[in-house]
Order: structure tokens, then C-alpha cells, then sequence
């Protein structure tokens, strides 16, 4: 039994667990020096508890404009978070500006990209 709740919501992320899919909105409009440890905090103890029974972690960013270095840095630990139990990382809903950043700094390597809720939905084969 986990003691994680399916939906949390605070002030910086929503975070919906379904059984094998990990969601997490950030509410944006930015994830920087503030937000990022705070986002990290409320994401971590899903990946503790749940370990492997996450098949796929959403970083879903459409609410988001701008990402600080320290916000990049999140999604390189969400990204690792997700590896370290087997699960499949995958972005979805990146603005243009967001898409050139994660292009330029190469983070978009370490997931699999997911512009549109078709894409989105083939990636997690529904």
C-alpha cells in the first residue's frame, strides 16, 4: 500500500499517479531558483515509494515559459529519478522557446519528446 496520494497539487506542480504513469505539471509560468528545489521536493518521494511500479514519467511543460539553469537541472534529475526505476522519460507540450533551449543544451537526448496529445499517447502506447 503506498501512502503517496493518485493527485497532489501544490502552489509550483500538479502530480497525478495512475498506476504506471507518473504526471507531473508544473504550473508554471517559470521553473527557476525558487521553484526547482521546491518541484524536486514534491516529486521525490513518488520515485521512493513507487520505485518500479512506474512504467513512464510525464514531464508535461505546457504551462511553462521560462526554465532557469537550476529549473534544466530539474529535469535532468526527474529525467535520472525516472531511469533509476526503469521508467521511460518523456516531455510533452514544450513551447518553441523551450524546445530550443532543451536542443541547445541537449537535454532533449535524455527524453523522448511528445509536441502533441496524439504523440503523447502513441509514446505510452494508448
Amino acid at each position: 500500500m503506498t501512502t503517496v496520494p493518485a493527485e497532489k497539487k501544490t502552489p509550483l506542480i500538479e502530480i497525478f499517479w495512475n498506476g504506471t504513469i507518473l504526471h507531473l505539471r508544473p504550473v508554471g509560468p517559470n521553473i527557476g531558483q525558487r521553484e526547482a528545489p521546491e518541484i524536486h521536493d514534491a516529486v521525490n518521494p513518488y520515485f521512493k515509494e513507487l520505485g518500479k511500479s512506474i512504467r513512464a514519467m510525464v514531464l508535461d511543460l505546457t504551462d511553462v515559459q521560462f526554465m532557469s539553469s537550476m529549473g534544466l537541472g530539474t529535469c535532468i534529475a526527474l529525467r535520472n529519478a525516472a531511469a533509476g526505476v526503469g521508467a521511460q522519460a518523456i516531455i510533452f507540450g514544450m513551447s518553441k522557446e523551450l524546445q530550443a533551449l532543451m536542443l541547445m543544451m541537449k537535454i532533449e537526448k535524455l527524453y523522448k519528446i511528445a509536441s502533441t496529445r496524439d504523440e503523447l499517447n502513441k509514446i505510452l502506447g494508448k
